[in-house]
């Protein structure tokens, strides 16, 4: 407290007690919002207590994350058997506080054909000492330096469940919504975010252009993948993450909430004209949406506005149609920028269109074949928009995928990177005709 000297004294008459009182209570009420709201987790010191080291299953428990609570965490998966743990938790770089794993593709060198790969954990909340499960009211969790290698390689992050998530305006990442379907709806779980091929040196918190913070709030347990993605040969595969279980301040911050606007987004191919058509179930403050195109699915292009309602608990349809040259071949990628009223911008799922000659015939093409992760069927034109179903045989007969897409796009994406190699048969059906094609799984 500072004194200061007055030429002359005046007698003020002071409650004192209940001074005391009020800034008791505002002292309280400090501590309270620090201690209570979205507070720090500890990941420390792990110990495998159940399962092999590394493989699917395998359960490490973190004690005292706070003070009356253990996180257990679970590998939950990986994209294919050439991802592997290298570590669970680095605590000789980066923070020692955060959970950093150490996750590794092909021992380090991606092989040609592999465009993404990542691994799954399940991070669950347990009494200490205990196997009860218990609730933590609040949390953050901040992803720490999702970056490249400077040549082939970039990381991505992916969380499930949350409630929000903030990062810079000026952010190098880019997000795109997670769905799957729930029942008949296909719903939003969950967003990945996805660092620039540009190398940030260290893991600094003050690199806040690749940085993400995740809000959850009532939590027992939730997912999260730590991924890559490689544009061809690379022997930086070994990748790190940090994901620090705190808030951290950006210099100027977009914050969203899930779920997000987007109900569904497709696009079909009808002589030479692209017809794109999405929906959203819940609009607010939204601007509108610009229609990027690329022809590699690198570098996009904008080929389009469309003005959005703005405000709206009802679903909204819209639509848009892009001519393409008449003599175009090969892929295009479609996507979707929404910008809401104070320009933040979200990012749809890509959709894709095959271009050239396409047979009218009860027939579908399929490609890469041999696949190695991520196969892509394009169905006849008269299919477009209509409910069509994609079932994996293997060599025995049985199905091993089944895929519902309830407004078909000219291409549907299938991701077979937890298949085993081998033969397998596709079927596609439009519920009156079926077409079937051999597909072989490659490493």
């Amino acid at each position: 407290m500072k004194t200061y000297l007055c030429p002359q004294a005046t007698t003020i008459s002071i409650n004192l007690p209940s001074i005391l009182r009020r800034s008791l209570i505002l002292v309280l009420l400090a501590f309270y919002a620090f201690f209570v709201s979205a507070q720090e987790l500890v990941f420390k010191n792990p110990v495998l207590i159940s399962g092999t080291h590394g493989d699917d299953g395998a359960i490490y428990r973190f004690t005292k994350v706070n003070n009356n609570v253990d996180a257990l965490v679970t590998i939950n998966g990986r994209s294919s058997s050439l991802v592997s743990l290298v570590e669970l938790d680095m605590n000789y770089t980066g923070h020692g506080k955060a959970f950093q794993p150490r996750v590794t593709c092909n021992n380090n060198t991606t092989p040609a054909g592999i465009s993404d790969w990542w691994m799954e954990f399940k991070i669950s909340f347990v009494n200490t000492g205990t196997n009860t499960p218990t609730v933590v009211d609040s949390f953050k969790v901040t992803a720490l330096d999702i970056d490249g290698n400077n040549d082939k390689i970039n990381e991505w992050v992916s969380f499930y469940s949350l409630k929000t998530y903030e990062f810079e305006q000026t952010t190098e990442l880019t997000g795109t919504n997670i769905m799957e379907m729930i029942g008949t709806t296909n719903t939003v779980v969950g967003r990945k975010f996805e660092g620039p091929i540009k190398n940030y040196v260290d893991v600094d918190t003050n690199a806040t252009g690749v940085m993400v913070t995740n809000s959850y709030e009532s939590m027992n347990s939730f997912k999260m993948r730590t991924g890559g993605h490689s544009t061809g040969v690379s022997d930086a595969a070994d990748r790190m993450y940090s994901l620090w279980f705190k808030g951290f301040e950006f210099k100027a911050s977009n914050e969203f909430s899930l779920p997000l606007v987007l109900l569904n987004f497709n696009a079909t191919l009808n002589n030479k004209k692209v017809a794109l058509n999405w929906t959203t179930g819940k609009e607010k403050e939204l601007s509108h949406f610009v229609v990027e195109r690329s022809v590699n699915g690198i570098d996009y292009d904008e080929v389009g506005m469309v003005i959005a309602l703005g405000n709206s608990a009802v679903k909204v349809d819209y639509s848009f149609p892009d001519v393409t040259n008449t003599k175009a071949s090969g892929v295009l990628y479609y996507r979707l920028k929404m910008v809401d009223m104070d320009g933040r911008v979200q990012r749809s799922a890509v959709r894709l269109i095959r271009m050239g000659e396409q047979k009218e015939l009860v027939s579908v093409a399929v490609y890469p074949n041999p696949v190695i992760s991520e196969l892509r069927v394009t169905i006849p034109s008269s299919w477009q928009n209509t409910m069509v179903t994609f079932d994996l045989f293997n060599a025995n007969g049985q199905v091993v995928k089944h895929v519902v897409a309830g407004k078909a796009s000219q291409t549907e994406t299938l991701n077979v990177n937890d298949l085993p190699v081998g033969l397998y048969i596709m079927k596609v059906s439009n519920g009156t005709e079926t077409a079937v094609q051999r597909i072989v799984k490659g490493k």
